[in-house]
């Protein structure tokens, strides 16, 4: 996912105490989202994709030892310097790693050991941060920025790993939490509402601004801001539902090769895939275990070249990112359903008729456009500048996040990318039109 850099806040935007208490509350809810899962569970890795819930735990401490601490913190010595090699991710300016798909050979340093290192870190944090010069808060800021997008990320990776069990065990039981939003279980904590039927919303046409303008937090791959041209078009009300999926299956569309681009129907028939991800026999597997499919809440769990081909079957199209942010950028980035604690939470207020429903929350959505630059994007110096720019080739947009999305992390700028082939995330589709 995705990186800052000069549209990152100014010091009169982060006073210590506002920092801190960020700080705090990011790290708390990492330990509290792993605090079900056994040394076994944190350490086992289910696919190179993804990466054992202690390592998420521990690569974003390595990350605010390494760019806060060890850089800026007079006198900081590394807790162990043996970590650094263990849990660097892809910074070639830090350095050899261990080999990324090989991260659940760590069965040492324990998951006990990893908190007890996170303990120290953000102690010497804490107690740091005043002192600390501008540069380093910024770095605290982006840190807080990545380690919501690992809390994401170690959600929709042990659900994987725990998919892969023949027992489906629950991360969470149904007697704990509220059962699945857009196929997440026990976090949102709200029943999916009736989804309607879906209607066109025209959208905006003409000149718009596009990225993220001055103020407040942004990765570089959101900047600078420049203007597009948008044709006229009309995107769905709202993303595509379950029971939608199932008539796309009942009407042969995994069998339908006119349907699919050439490198999508490769992928099918290579993979057999016939469903989306953690679908079988009328029931989708969650992190509560397995449950039924329920026909109303968004479809996820689904590639690029599934949510194409379901376009094509429809007579629609994908949105461009630029459609999708033009229409989003009057809207709430903190409304729908979105993650707020590692714990059952209440059901959101629905509201009225607002045209454009659940553009921020449910499910990541697919857009057409391939990631890649705008038009004079620069990569921050040093090591950092390595988090977003290296990765803008081959990859798709996603907008909007996902019920598994930390609330207050996205925006209508936000850039989020994946492969075409990769659907472990929460990822669903909103269709799109020309008029």
């Amino acid at each position: 996912m995705a990186s800052r850099t000069d549209a990152s806040p100014t010091t009169d935007t982060l006073p210590h105490a506002d920092l801190a208490r960020r700080f705090a509350a990011t790290r708390r809810l990492s330990l509290d989202l792993a605090a079900p899962l056994s040394d076994a569970d944190a350490s086992a890795q289910s696919m190179a994709d993804a990466s054992p819930a202690k390592w998420h735990l521990a690569h974003t401490t390595w990350f605010f030892e390494t760019f806060v601490l060890r850089d800026h913190a007079p006198g900081y010595h590394v807790f162990d310097t043996r970590y650094p090699y263990l849990f660097n991710s892809y910074y070639e300016a830090e350095g050899p790693r261990h080999t990324r798909a090989r991260r659940g050979l760590l069965t040492r340093p324990s998951l006990d050991e990893v908190r007890v290192w996170r303990a120290h870190v953000d102690a010497a944090l804490q107690s740091a941060l005043p002192d600390l010069p501008r540069a380093a808060h910024m770095l605290v800021e982006l840190g807080i920025q990545h380690e919501q997008q690992h809390q994401e990320l170690l959600l929709t990776d042990i659900k994987h790993l725990f998919a892969q069990n023949p027992l489906g065990p629950a991360v969470w039981s149904e007697t704990a939490f509220a059962s699945e939003v857009a196929q997440f279980s026990a976090i949102s904590g709200s029943a999916s509402e009736a989804a309607g039927a879906m209607r066109w919303v025209k959208g905006a046409e003409g000149i718009v601004p596009i990225g993220h303008a001055a103020g407040g937090f942004a990765f570089d791959c959101e900047v600078p801001q420049f203007s597009a041209l948008l044709t006229p078009h009309a995107l769905a009300s709202r993303p595509v539902t379950n029971g939608e999926w199932q008539a796309f299956i009942a009407d042969g569309g995994y069998h339908t090769p006119s349907l699919w681009l050439s490198d999508g129907w490769a992928w099918v028939e290579a993979e057999g895939i016939d469903a989306p991800l953690y679908w079988r026999e009328g029931r989708q597997f969650t992190l509560a275990g397995w449950q039924p499919i329920d026909p109303a809440a968004p479809v996820a769990h689904i590639s690029f070249y599934e949510a194409d081909a379901f376009a094509s079957w429809a007579g629609a199209r994908l949105p461009t990112e630029f459609e999708w942010e033009a229409a989003a950028a009057a809207l709430d980035p903190l409304g729908g359903q979105q993650l707020d604690a590692a714990g059952p939470a209440q059901p959101e207020a629905t509201g009225g008729d607002t045209g454009l429903q659940q553009m921020f929350g449910s499910v990541w959505e697919w857009t057409g456009s391939a990631y890649r630059p705008y038009p004079g994007f620069r990569p921050a110096p040093g090591a950092v500048g390595e988090y977003n720019g290296k990765f803008m080739s081959g990859q798709f947009v996603l907008r909007g996040g996902s019920c598994a999305t930390p609330r207050g992390h996205v925006r209508a700028s936000y850039r989020n990318f994946f492969y075409p082939h990769q659907r472990w995330q929460f990822t669903g589709v909103r269709l799109a039109k020309d008029l």
